[in-house]
């Protein structure tokens, strides 16, 4: 039985409920004088929540420009600071709304700008350009930026290399202390990293839950529903979110509703999602019968081992771990593994011009995959926010020739 066509899950008016109230705070903070540290969207916000700031989330707002199709028009603006158009649009995005002085905050939430920094903190377990991103805004505003420098394309996290991060952690710890509103307490950073854990183990069960046939929701789903475990992870928020998520995602797959009227196929979705052309792809699928039941994107936040415990280590080999910071054999082997578990029957790699370290088509991936399991494999060429890299039409047709393909795989004897 599929869910009536253009009806939402509920746990969305909560959503818009949470997400008013997060941006209604920082803009309140920003009025106020209150520290307010900017955060790459898998950085310390642990910490930096133990520590008394309001937390933002810069990556969180790139993809807002994507999603209202403002980015186009303000990319430019940082291409002419020297910025180079093949780098990430979540930058040049962010940074050419910076300069034209808006922000769809304004329309969406009331703010007249982005909060202003005290300190920005930055993680490059994503990639290098969150630092170069950083620093730019910390020689614009002269606020200043702190970061850890963690090592990438991992086979293994070993003790070596845990160590190195969690000593960085110390550090930053240390240099915060002067501009965080309340001094550290171990015990709080114990409760924050409590609270994320509970939200990250919610979190990946609601996404498990696509394991059921038809499938209770997909992967256009996850891009809305995965803000809170983003930009509220390490409250009380987050956890009480994914405890109704969830909830409400059992009782649909427990009475076999899904979200993709007549499912017919079952497909990953692997990549940056694109965020300009969500509605139009969720339908293009879903009138197809196709369901997109996972991805190794929104799996990101699921960081679920960090022990209160056990802080500093566990925060660094939590950090360590998360998909875009591993090996090509790591990433091919989870990512089988991940199709296994929810019976997809094909992938999309989606080949983001700007965004190299969260591309997995580049190095023979797609062809390694498709021999392993003998399934059908599309790669699509497009953007997270440059609509000029995406062609739908294009896109239409190269997406039926899988669904052939797909087809004639089912029929096979």
């Amino acid at each position: 039985m599929a869910r009536r066509p253009g009806i939402r899950l509920r746990a969305k008016d909560q959503l818009t409920e949470i997400m008013a109230s997060y941006f209604s705070g920082l803009g309140q903070a920003d009025r106020e004088g209150r520290p307010v540290a900017w955060c790459t969207s898998v950085g310390p916000a642990e910490l930096l929540r133990a520590m008394g700031f309001e937390v933002y989330f810069p990556e969180n707002h790139g993809a807002m420009l994507g999603a209202t199709r403002t980015a186009e028009h303000v990319m430019p603006l940082a291409h002419s600071q020297g910025f180079s158009p093949d780098i990430c649009s979540y930058l040049t995005s962010d940074i050419g709304a910076f300069l034209a002085g808006m922000t769809p905050l304004t329309k969406s939430h009331g703010l007249a700008h982005v909060p202003m920094p005290a300190v920005l903190v930055f993680n490059t377990n994503q990639c290098r350009e969150v630092k170069d991103w950083f620093t730019w805004y910390g020689r614009k505003l002269g606020v200043p930026v702190l970061g850890i420098h963690s090592p990438r394309g991992l086979d293994a996290i070993d003790a070596e290399l845990v160590a190195y991060v969690a000593g960085q952690l110390r550090v930053l710890k240390d240099d915060l202390a002067p501009i965080a509103p309340v001094p550290f307490h171990l015990q709080a950073l114990q409760r924050t990293m409590a609270l994320s854990k509970q939200a990250s183990v919610l979190w990946r069960e609601c996404l498990e839950t696509t394991a059921a046939s038809p499938a209770p929701w997909t992967f256009f789903d996850h891009t809305i529903h995965m803000a809170p475990i983003v930009v509220l992870r390490g409250t009380e928020t987050a956890v009480s979110y994914y405890r109704s998520l969830l909830e409400e995602l059992r009782a649909l797959a427990s009475t076999g509703q899904g979200a993709v009227p007549g499912e017919r196929f079952r497909i990953y979705w692997e990549g940056m999602p694109i965020w300009g052309r969500l509605r139009a792809l969720s339908e293009l699928f879903s009138e197809r019968g196709v369901a997109l039941v996972a991805s190794t994107y929104c799996n990101s936040w699921i960081l679920e081992g960090q022990d209160p415990q056990d802080p500093w280590t566990s925060m660094a080999e939590t950090y360590l771990s998360i998909f875009i910071c591993r090996s090509e054999a790591f990433k091919q082997a989870y990512i089988i593994e991940k199709a296994r578990e929810l019976t997809a029957g094909g992938f999309v790699f989606h080949d983001s011009k700007t965004c190299p370290h969260n591309t997995n088509s580049r190095f023979g991936m797609p062809q390694r995959i498709c021999k392993a399991t003998g399934l059908p494999v599309l790669v699509l060429e497009g953007d997270l926010n440059d609509p000029r890299c995406f062609s739908l039409e294009e896109a239409r047709v190269r997406i039926e020739v899988l669904l052939e393909q797909m087809e004639e795989q089912e029929g096979a004897p």
